[in-house]
């Protein structure tokens, strides 16, 4: 998933909103709408943040 969200192409000190945005761009019209798979494009966007929260950290803790 980590791939997943270096393809969003979002900065570091980008909004949550942002990546959720950016997030839903990258899935399919079809795949936004579907009520069955909504567990998994949940799943999809709390990993996408993870990600986003861990690189914050990270620049924080090296002053980038």
């Amino acid at each position: 998933m980590y791939a997943a969200y270096l393809r969003l192409e979002l900065r570091v000190w980008d909004s949550d909103r942002a990546v959720i945005r950016a997030a839903s761009r990258k899935l399919a019209p079809s795949a936004r709408r579907d009520p069955a798979s909504r567990d998994a494009r949940k799943h999809f966007y709390r990993e996408m943040l993870r990600h986003h929260a861990d690189a914050r950290r990270l620049v924080l803790q090296f002053r980038l």
